[in-house]
Formats: C-alpha cells, structure tokens, sequence
C-alpha cells in the first residue's frame, strides 16, 4: 500500500466527509440512559441513529454485497450492525458508540456540549472523540484499502448506543447477532486513549469498576446543631471514618487486600517504558488547581496507579444544602457515590462484596449503615499480540506518525473487551482511540485532535491489510 496516498485519501475524507456529519453528531445531546431515563421520549438518540445511519448507507454504496441494519431489541438501545464482505472466510470485528455523558459543568467560553467549534485542528463537543467518531473512522480504513485495491477480510462494524452507562444492553445484541457476527479473528476498538498525539498507542489493559451508594444515617429529621451536637454523631464523620476503612487519606492507597492482583512483570516494564516516553506529560496532562501535586514521584509508578492499581473516588454526595442554604442543622444522614476501579484482572463482583463487607461491618455508633452496590464490572487484559499483529502495529504507526507505537494500559473501562475475550479467548485485538492530553472525555472541553484520527484511521487501515495476509 502506498503510504502517501494513503495519507492523502484519508485527510481529504476526513475533512469532507467525516468532519461535517461529526458537527452534526455533537450538536444532538444524545446522552446514555442512566443520565437520560427518558431517552425514548425525547428522541434524541434516535437522532443521531439517524444522522450515522443515512450517513453510512451512503457509503455503503460503494462496497458490494454490504448490509446495514438498526437493530432493535424489546425495551433496549438499538444498534447499528453493518457487515461488508471481503475475501475468504476471516472476520474482523471493528467496534464504537454513539451514546454520550451528560453536560458537565465549567466549559470555556464559547465552548459546549452540543455546541461543535473547531479550532486549532480541534473539534470540542461532547461526544467527538469519545465516541462519535469511531463509525466514521472505520469507513474511511475500508474506503482507503478499497482505493488503492487491497484486500481484506470480511469487516462487521458494531456500534452501540449504552457504553456510557455499562453497556448493559450490549450481552443481549452479541447473544442475538452472534450467529451473524462469526468468530472474529481480530477485534479493533476506537474508544479508547493515546498517551500523546505524536504516535500509536495500543491500550494493553483495562480497570474494571467496582461502585455503590454508601449512607449513613444518624436521625430521621435533621435537628438543630446547637442543640444535638457533642450527643448525636454527625453522619459526616461517620461517612469519612468508613471511606478510611477502604482507603488510606494520606496516601491514597485502598487498604483491602482483596481489591490487589500480581501484576504481569510485562506491563510493569511497558508502563516504565510509557513513562519514558510521556515524561512529565504523564501528570501534567490534568488540570491541577493551584500547587496541588501528582500522588507520587515516579512517573512510571503514576503510569501504573492508574492502569492496575484500584483508586477510590467520591463521585457525588446527598444530604445537603447547598453553602447558600446551609443552617445551622445537624443533618440526619450523609450519602456518598463510591466509585472503586479495580485492576484488570480482578473479578469485579468479589471486589464489590469485599467494599460492602468493610463498610458495613462493626457500625459506628449504631448507625444505620448501608452500602447499595451495584455490582460491578469486570476489567480486561489483552492476551498477547501475535508476531504478524505486533509487526503491523509498528509498521502502521511509522506510517501514520513517523514514530515507534507505544503500549500502555487505561484506567477506564470497555464493557465489551471483557465479554468479547471471554467469548472468543483467540481473537487478538487492537484497542486504541483518540483521547489524550486535555481531551476531557466525561468532563468539559472535550475535543477530538483531528490529526489523530487521521492518523488512527490510517493505522487502523494498515493493520487489516496485515490481518489479510498474515500467515494462516
């Protein structure tokens, strides 16, 4: 494949066609349904079903045989399905959605969620790169291979509507399509993060997530604090006294044994090696307030606090006013949500039931203590890359980027890695995306680096031509 051209059909699609349906997209606030429950009524991930679907069968013209189907299962997000035929009997399985976090609150000035502006190669919006751009993408890799005569295998894109809330929806669509998705033989996902935005980074591994809803409730009215305070236990103190059962305050550390696995001596060595890369943009990517510090020195060990050691974090609270509104009330409960990722490897429903049986136990006071967990979702751990595949990677990222790949876990999760490899314990995989410093994905100003996805596109082209002829 001739690289030059490569790189000049997919710039020249990326800016005409993919860029103006992607300004669309982000425009529709499409948010998953544990932030919208009312997704039906308000119509709006039917919207941008709709944008990707007419956009997509307009592409589909140019590949024969290709099929498209919104799939639609009873009381469930639908799904795109689209199966384009290629040589032979392999399969490739190409993954994405186009579901969305809500608002979140401090974006720029004249920036927003559903407001698209491109500026300085960069497209903020909610949903671009995490998301939204994913279908896209893997078109452009068809239409590229397609222009310059390359073959391919058989190519099946999935693109779900509910990641963002756990894909929950998702176990039943692979249940239901399975006898149409095969065995793939390679999966590639466009959902998730590169280190930098100077070369390709394979995602090794991700954190699953262990999360729940701890209250303590001390009152069943709040009474006044000059009045109960020094005889009725403040709920507050309670609450933090039992996060303290699970994480060290000082260090950040959890405490539970359970929630720790061995980590494999190769992603120790390739976090360092991430480290080396990244340098101080392993922490300086984070919009830290003030003089506020990373949580340790060593860089490669922040690599791996992150990618396989299990964090706590308080994601909200219930309970109280807001400062405006405060009074002088002692408050009868407090209630926080706990969010615990967990390594890669560890089983998401034990560590689940380890944080309840620490925060419930012993009850301080006598307080009513309950930890309502919602169970939990597993992490995922890429077996190791074939000889073929572990060339074409290094190969496809001096042609996209002019550098070497790099390898590093990410401390998110991918509900459908983990349900995919134990499905199909064979499949290699490739899981990379767009998200890097200061994109904000979940937060504010996220953006998509528009060179990136080209160059991803680029790579991910290269990669199922090596897939073609790699040795049967």
């Amino acid at each position: 494949m001739d690289t030059h051209r490569l790189k000049t059909f997919v710039d020249t699609f990326w800016d005409d066609a993919i860029v103006p349906s992607l300004v669309e997209y982000i425009r529709i606030p499409n948010k998953s349904p544990a932030y919208d429950p009312q997704w039906v009524e308000h119509g709006y991930m039917e919207d941008a079903v709709r944008l990707m679907e007419t956009w997509a069968r307009r592409e589909l013209a140019a590949f024969a045989g290709a099929t498209l189907e919104v799939v639609r299962l009873p009381g469930r997000t639908p799904l795109i399905f689209i199966d384009v035929p290629g040589d032979g009997s392999d399969t490739v399985l190409l993954y994405g959605h186009l579901d969305k976090q809500p608002e979140m609150k401090g974006w720029a000035e004249g920036l927003g969620p559903w407001i698209p502006v491109i500026k300085d190669d960069k497209l903020y919006g909610r949903g671009g790169a995490d998301d939204g751009y994913a279908m896209y993408g893997c078109f452009a890799a068809l239409h590229a291979l397609r222009e310059q005569n390359v073959p391919r295998a058989r190519c099946v894109i999935m693109i779900e509507a509910c990641e963002e809330s756990g894909s929950y929806d998702l176990p039943y669509y692979v249940d239901h399509l399975i006898g149409r998705i095969g065995s793939p033989s390679l999966v590639v996902c466009l959902d998730s993060g590169c280190g930098d935005y100077e070369r390709l980074w394979l995602t090794t591994s991700l954190r699953g997530i262990a999360a729940g809803t701890l209250t303590v409730r001390v009152l069943t009215e709040g009474v006044h604090s000059g009045d109960a305070s020094g005889i009725v236990p403040s709920s507050f103190r309670l609450l933090r006294g039992l996060l303290s059962r699970i994480e060290d305050e000082a260090t950040g550390a959890i405490k539970l044994d359970d929630l720790y696995v061995q980590i494999p001596p190769q992603r120790i060595e390739q976090a360092k090696a991430a480290a080396e890369v990244l340098g101080d943009a392993v922490y300086n990517r984070y919009p830290f307030a003030g003089a506020t510090r990373p949580m340790a020195g060593d860089r490669g060990e922040l690599v791996l606090n992150r990618t396989w050691r299990p964090q706590l974090a308080v994601v909200a609270m219930d309970g109280y006013p807001t400062p405006g509104n405060a009074g002088n009330v002692l408050l009868p409960y407090s209630t926080a949500k706990l969010s615990i990722r967990v390594p890669p490897t560890l089983d998401a429903a034990v560590a689940t039931q380890a944080i309840k049986r620490a925060l419930e136990a012993d009850a301080p006071y006598g307080a009513e203590i309950e930890f309502d967990a919602e169970g939990g979702q597993s992490g995922w751990h890429a077996p190791q890359l074939a000889p073929w595949l572990a060339k074409a990677v290094a190969q496809a990222s001096q042609d996209a980027f002019g550098k070497p790949a790099a390898y590093m876990g990410e401390g998110g999760s991918i509900p459908f890695m983990g349900m995919l490899g134990e499905k199909f314990p064979d499949t290699q995989f490739v899981i990379t995306g767009v998200l890097g410093p200061h994109s904000n994905a979940h937060g504010p100003n996220e953006f998509l680096h528009i060179p990136t996805g080209k160059r991803v596109t680029m790579a991910v082209a290269r990669m199922i031509a090596a897939h073609h002829d790699r040795p049967k």
